[in-house]
């Protein structure tokens, strides 16, 4: 797989910004029991003036941010001085990552280490123990709740959200770079539903932040049952909610433990996905109480702004990239309430339904503990079908899917509205839910309707005449964009020469937005054709020049 490449040039310090993204680095031979987090007063020499913005971000971020008038490199972007790190591991304490965003550095060790040399550095303002060697407390990580509730058919996420419009009108997530941050992917090399996603090169990188190389393939199957939700396709049976987006395959959780420590890998991840152009974070991962009871946190902690990876996911959403969590399956446990990051602000956070629009007895409730509407969207996480396995699909519940599902719709959204920045499409998908008006503690503002999004996004992006329809550019070179005052409803599209060839025809079906774009002219010879199109409110005809370079 090729790596995206998101940084022109290594020099001092850059190499740990790249966060130890490198195939050369291998896993650990030893046995690593203790890791701690050091806190760092500032980043020493670095400053925004020694970098240019494409020594650290790739162009594709650099543009995304650029999209939204955010500023590139900032100091957050900077990464953590070499030269701490070189005093720290001097007295004796492995590098493993570090979060240029937190500014703090991961070390470990085989066995329990004093941390007082560490914290008398000038430099160092606090050192947390972020994993130890207490006895695992979670018999099951990544769990996925089982329930006898009435299998919905196959594609009821998308049907449920009003999705199929956007998927005829030609939107199914292409151009759009999502990063799944998981505990493993498990046979999604060689699962029948993610063969599409394979033959075009559609998995543009992975790495395993926990092992620190390339292999994912490994772990858990959690990941690939995440995955199947996005883009799995197998004709009648599966299909995923962006089945042409593509993919970055991160590897944040260690599914053998629950410990802090993996809230520094999710924001290592994250780190990365943002540095290599990454539109959306599809993360169904969360954290609330940890192996070592001393760690967990409280409720009051889920405020926005106190957990670790909170502050990552923020920060994250802060440099554009739209962050959709998992808000928990823990209504039917002791917890109860949505799990960290799915409190943040920015944060889109996703309950389950079940194929009745009911929310189901496993999904977290709201809200956060400073009073947000949390979760904020909900869609359909009971009776999904997945694969998790290289030939088989199943049927599997949890938030870990309703995730997913808007992750992936949220894709399409993206690339019918490419001017639309992350706060414009949750407030998009807010705005377009069936509960917008009065929201909940469970479902948040509810379903959202995909059609009525995309509409509320045109709204404030596209330009519509006060009636009929137009057309540009005319003369073209290839690509033409129809854009109608009115929802067309169905559209059937005719491409005819001047000698009456038909060379392209179309039925949309149930057609999204006001916007059409057709390519068919982009591969034919100069000349002059004709266009009609058939939709719910008229034909429209229309004469176009063709001109070749």
């Amino acid at each position: 797989m090729n790596m995206i490449g998101p940084f022109k040039r290594s020099r001092a310090g850059i190499l740990l910004a790249i966060l130890f993204i490198s195939s050369s680095l291998p896993s650990e031979a030893q046995i690593y029991t203790f890791f701690y987090r050091v806190y760092f007063r500032d980043k020493g020499a670095n400053s925004p003036t020694s970098y240019t913005a494409s020594e650290l971000l790739s162009q594709r971020a650099i543009d995304r941010r650029a999209k939204s008038g955010i500023e590139a490199p900032d100091y957050r972007d900077l990464p953590v001085f070499d030269e701490y790190i070189r005093q720290v591991s001097a007295l004796g304490f492995k590098l493993h990552c570090t979060s240029k965003w937190m500014n703090t550095a991961l070390f470990k060790t085989t066995a329990s280490a004093n941390t007082a040399p560490v914290l008398a550095l000038p430099f160092v303002s606090e050192v947390k123990v972020v994993k130890n060697n207490a006895k695992s407390q979670h018999s099951e990580k990544l769990d996925i709740t089982t329930t006898n509730a009435e299998s919905p058919s196959y594609d009821r996420h998308i049907t449920m959200v009003n999705g199929y419009p956007l998927h005829n009108s030609g939107y199914d997530g292409t151009g759009i770079l999502i990063a799944v941050l998981d505990g493993g992917f498990t046979y999604a090399d060689k699962a029948t539903s993610l063969a599409a996603l394979r033959n075009r090169n559609g998995i543009k990188y992975t790495y395993d932040f926990v092992n620190r190389n390339q292999y994912v393939y490994s772990y858990h199957t959690h990941g690939t049952s995440v995955l199947s939700v996005l883009t799995g396709q197998i004709s009648g049976a599966i299909r995923g909610t962006a089945p042409d987006a593509d993919f970055l395959l991160l590897r944040t959780e260690d599914v053998s433990s629950e410990f802090p420590v993996e809230e520094d890998f999710w924001a290592t991840g994250a780190e990365f996905a943002d540095s290599a152009g990454a539109d959306i974070i599809s993360s169904s991962l969360g954290y609330c109480t940890f192996d070592d009871i001393f760690m967990s946190y409280k409720y009051s902690d889920l405020d926005g702004n106190t957990a670790f990876v909170t502050r990552a996911a923020d920060i994250a959403a802060s440099k554009g990239m739209l962050v959709v969590n998992s808000a928990g399956n823990e209504r039917n446990k002791t917890w109860l309430r949505i799990i960290a990051p799915s409190d943040g602000d920015s944060v889109l956070a996703a309950g389950a339904v079940d194929g009745n629009n009911l929310i189901s007895a496993f999904s977290s409730a709201g809200p956060s503990a400073d009073r947000q509407v949390k979760p904020d969207n909900s869609a359909l996480g009971v009776s999904i079908v997945i694969q998790s396995s290289e030939t088989q699909l199943a049927r599997s519940s949890g938030t870990s899917f309703s995730c997913p599902v808007l992750s992936g719709m949220a894709a399409c959204l993206m690339e019918a509205v490419p001017e639309a920045n992350n706060i414009q499409i949750i407030n998009a998908l807010h705005s377009s839910a069936d509960r917008f008006n009065s929201p909940d503690s469970l479902y948040g503002y509810g379903i959202p309707d995909m059609s009525k999004a995309l509409q509320l996004l045109q709204n404030i992006h596209l330009v519509v005449p006060e009636n009929g329809s137009t057309v540009g550019p005319n003369p073209t070179r290839g690509e033409i964009e129809f854009i109608f005052s009115e929802d067309p409803g169905h559209i059937v599209a005719e491409v005819v020469t001047s000698a009456g060839t038909t060379i392209f025809k179309k039925d949309f079906g149930d057609y999204a937005g006001r916007s059409l774009r057709l390519t068919a002219l982009n591969n034919m010879k100069q000349g002059i054709y004709f266009v009609r199109l058939k939709t719910g409110t008229g034909t429209f005809k229309y004469k176009i020049i063709k001109l070749n370079d």
